[in-house]
């Protein structure tokens, strides 16, 4: 704003006010008099324009964004540590460090996994280090320090990616976005703030009254149901019979409502189809199962949540490329599907403000040709699925790369 009021401007600003019979040239007494004020003022310019941009949100830098961010009580997303799922072949304790290249691991908690036996025990652990850096990371585990009976010792999967701290510009944007749509009550941007606000969410799309399809006059039993409930009730076990009871007695009495039904759709902050364990946190924050709709979690009472994961459709691809020279498709091969996992990265960062992604055949070919023209110099008869045309994915999907034939 000030950018015209420099120390040149302002200084021939105030001889121009002098009379032109005075003496004004460099070293003179009416030019050292004046030229030390006019260089204060200057910088006093160079400061009232910095304050104009830390005071508008659109412009303040990350310290002052979020000073002013906090008469909304926003803050940006902190960083938060990776956990892993290990296996030990013995019972690790809590606290047992280990190291995997150059980051620390700690163990946190013991878990299960389908693939668990005598030798082979999962357990959780938790990253030294906060950060998305860590999220890649598996293979054996140095222990730090010795541990009695330890064989096997290795970092399996991530159940709980780390995220870095939120992007100063993406924190702006949120912030600018709260003015459009006020969180409050449960309502739609209510359940999107809180829920992206856990570690380990990358993205969540909310469906309100997710079983609206289903009429609540339709649970009011009729005289047909009346009678079966009587004669059937009576020859049902206990916990049947209790269970029985309880739902046809709520539809009796007209209790049953579609209304508070929310289904959440997660996908986890390395844009991946997120683990059970992150699921089952998000759940139990927003809405415990053993206490559905009682508002003992974020959801306000009434509100039964479901929580689910992103669907991962798998995408087979195949193609014909023309190589240069000394180039084959399997030596070119690892080079084409990180450029194909890279686009589909893509894809999956758009999902949360995308109705549905769609896999673009143009988009793999031009991709290719510009990413990997070291070793291959045309493209042709690329199909998805088997098929010569786009893939659209449904609005809870995103892509995973399948196999890839060239």
């Amino acid at each position: 704003m000030y950018e015209n009021m420099t120390y040149e401007a302002l200084l021939q600003s105030a001889l121009a006010r002098v009379s032109s019979t005075i003496d004004k040239r460099e070293g003179s007494m009416v030019m050292n008099g004046v030229a030390p004020s006019m260089a204060e003022l200057a910088q006093l310019y160079i400061g009232l324009d910095f304050v104009f941009q830390a005071t508008y949100l659109l412009t303040a830098p990350r310290e002052y964004l979020i000073q002013r961010a906090s008469d909304r009580n926003m803050s940006p997303y902190p960083a938060t540590a990776a956990v892993f799922r290990a296996v030990f072949n013995i019972e690790v304790p809590e606290g047992t460090r280990f190291s995997c290249d150059d980051l620390n691991f700690v163990v946190t908690g013991r878990t299960t996994h389908e693939t668990d036996t005598a030798d082979r025990r999962s357990h959780m652990v938790t990253c030294e280090t906060v950060g998305a850096a860590a999220n890649n990371y598996a293979g054996l585990l140095i222990p730090v320090e010795y541990v009695d009976g330890l064989t096997l010792a290795e970092l399996v999967d991530v159940l709980i990616p780390g995220d870095d701290p939120e992007d100063t510009e993406i924190f702006r944007q949120r912030v600018l976005d709260s003015f459009q749509s006020q969180a409050f009550g449960g309502n739609q941007s209510d359940y999107a703030e809180k829920v992206r606000a856990i570690a380990g969410v990358g993205a969540v799309k909310v469906h309100p009254v997710w079983n609206g399809d289903i009429s609540p006059a339709n649970f009011i039993p009729s005289d047909e149901v009346t009678a079966w409930y009587e004669a059937t009730v009576g020859s049902l076990s206990a916990p049947v019979a209790a269970w029985l009871t309880a739902i046809y007695t709520a539809a009796l009495n007209r209790k049953l409502t579609v209304g508070g039904a929310v289904r959440l759709v997660i996908l986890a902050s390395n844009n991946a189809v997120p683990s059970d364990t992150l699921l089952n946190e998000i759940q139990t924050a927003v809405d415990p199962t053993q206490n559905a709709g009682e508002g003992l979690g974020l959801a306000p009472i009434g509100h039964v949540v479901s929580v689910v994961g992103v669907n991962a459709e798998t995408v087979n691809l195949s193609f014909t490329l023309s190589y240069e020279a000394d180039w084959d498709w399997a030596a070119a091969k690892s080079y084409v599907e990180a450029t194909i996992d890279g686009y589909f990265a893509e894809l999956a960062e758009s999902w949360a403000t995308a109705d549905h992604l769609t896999v673009r055949i143009s988009q793999i070919e031009s991709r290719i040709l510009a990413e990997c023209s070291a070793m291959v110099n045309d493209i042709s008869n690329t199909k998805i699925n088997g098929v010569a045309q786009n893939l659209a994915l449904d609005a809870d999907s995103i892509p995973v790369r399948g196999t890839v034939n060239g």
